[in-house]
């Protein structure tokens, strides 16, 4: 057992973190080709499909409830050496997406059209933003059990196996998108419909593929009878974790939701500019993202295992790495920016409106850098609601009401958009250092660490 214990505990945050980048980078890179490739197919057709991923994001966030739990209670579990607790977690995880995949996916198989319509889009950027929705819908069920066994194989250690999968999802949907767009063999172009087909197909073949993980790195069998026999204190514990973060999601993408709105109030040229630099934004923070979960993985089993300098010392360096590359890689875009969105679309007023917000971006990614590392920290840490609460309260008192503002109130556009969202992610980022640094959960934790038993 003591093997075990010190194995997880003193893997290093490059051995985690390097195969999670790749698979963020993989993983982002089939949104961002597809916006590219239907970008040269039509503008319309990039913006309705960047409005309905919007919609399906959020409905994806209720799948991250327990996955976001599995790899906060595994791992804790992984770090006090209960290596039976943690496999019985990972059946229970399974057991709860398998439900959640089906229901959602029926809801949005049944109410997508009347959903896209609170986005308050229109004509053919409608017409698309629907054919997208309808068909992946169907693939939400097999994205929702990718999410778990991903979470458990990460939560083990096993990163680069969940890379492997994402490798192949992209060579899967690229392929489709080539298919469905350019013609090539004589094949018909199918536009929206055959790119939202080899989602499925990529979705459907990463779920084979990780069962098979499961089974072959954690000889873990996973059967019916883990869909209908989840153990309660297993729900509640992921349940408990999982809320709150996956609350924290929520409301951001209902924010999102709302600032859209504003954006298609100034015109397709501005929306389709917003989906582009999105695509391109991600960039900006994927290395963040990879650091911040391999983070969050060594913070759980530090907690665990009861080392609690070690956990504050771990994510205060992860921040500074952080924030330096943030700004340095936002600076390289917004200098080469130009042919950066030459790239998607050549109609000169998507660019015109597309530069400045560049720029605005080099500002809002050093926040945003402090905001992913410190919140998802405290979250592994079992503070939980904190992250909530300053979501909440940010971004809809400052992201939201700063948007309509800067925005649509005194005509900046999408930079006064940017720059409304920037002002939110610095002003959670230093909530989150500032409690970071207050420890609230040392006593807590030394007295009882917060993990299944």
């Amino acid at each position: 057992m003591k093997e075990h214990t010190n194995k997880f505990q003193e893997q290093s945050l490059f051995s985690i973190s390097w195969p999670l980048f790749i698979e963020l980078a993989l993983h982002m890179g089939m949104g961002i080709i597809a916006t590219f490739m239907l970008s040269h197919y039509s503008d319309t057709a990039a913006a309705g499909v960047g409005v309905a991923n919007q919609l399906l994001n959020i409905f994806i966030l209720v799948f991250t409830v327990t996955s976001i739990g599995a790899t906060v209670l595994i791992s804790q579990n992984l770090g006090a050496g209960r290596l039976k607790n943690a496999r019985q977690l990972s059946r229970s995880v399974f057991g709860l997406n398998f439900w959640f995949g089906i229901t959602i996916s029926i809801i949005v198989f049944l109410f997508g059209e009347h959903l896209l319509l609170l986005f308050d889009i229109h004509g053919k950027v409608f017409d698309y933003g629907h054919t997208f929705v309808r068909i992946c819908g169907i693939s939400l069920f097999f994205e929702s059990i990718s999410l778990a066994l991903s979470a458990v194989l990460r939560s083990h250690g096993y990163t680069k196996e969940s890379m492997f999968v994402t490798v192949a999802m992209d060579l899967i949907s690229i392929g489709g998108n080539i298919a469905a767009l350019s013609g090539i063999f004589g094949l018909p172009i199918t536009g929206v419909t055959g790119v939202s087909w080899a989602i499925v197909a990529a979705r459907f073949y990463a779920v084979c593929a990780l069962i098979y993980l499961v089974y072959n790195r954690l000889s873990l069998k996973l059967e019916i009878r883990d869909i209908f026999h989840a153990k309660k204190e297993d729900i509640k514990g992921l349940l408990s974790i999982g809320i709150p973060s996956a609350g924290e999601n929520l409301s951001y993408q209902l924010s999102q939701l709302i600032i859209t709105s504003f954006v298609v109030s100034m015109g397709t040229s501005s929306l389709a500019a917003r989906v582009y630099i999105l695509n391109i934004n991600m960039v900006c923070f994927l290395f963040t993202l990879a650091i911040a979960q391999g983070t969050q993985l060594l913070v759980a089993r530090y907690i665990g295992g009861k080392q609690f300098n070690r956990a504050l010392q771990r994510g205060i360096r992860t921040l500074k790495i952080a924030m330096v590359a943030s700004l340095v890689t936002s600076l390289v875009i917004a200098l080469i920016g130009s042919p950066i969105l030459e790239s998607f679309t050549k109609d000169s007023s998507i660019i015109a409106i597309g530069l400045p917000v560049l720029w605005a971006i080099v500002f809002v990614e050093p926040g945003r850098a402090m905001n992913i590392v410190l919140m998802s920290s405290l979250k592994s840490a079992g503070d939980v609601r904190f992250p909530v609460i300053i979501g909440m309260l940010s971004m809809w008192g400052i992201a939201v009401s700063l948007s309509y503002l800067f925005g649509v109130h005194y005509g900046l556009g999408l930079l006064g958009i940017w720059l409304a969202q920037g002002t939110d992610e610095w002003l959670r980022g230093c909530f989150a250092l500032r409690r970071w640094l207050m420890k609230p959960w040392e006593h807590k934790l030394k007295s009882r660490v917060p993990v299944h038993s």
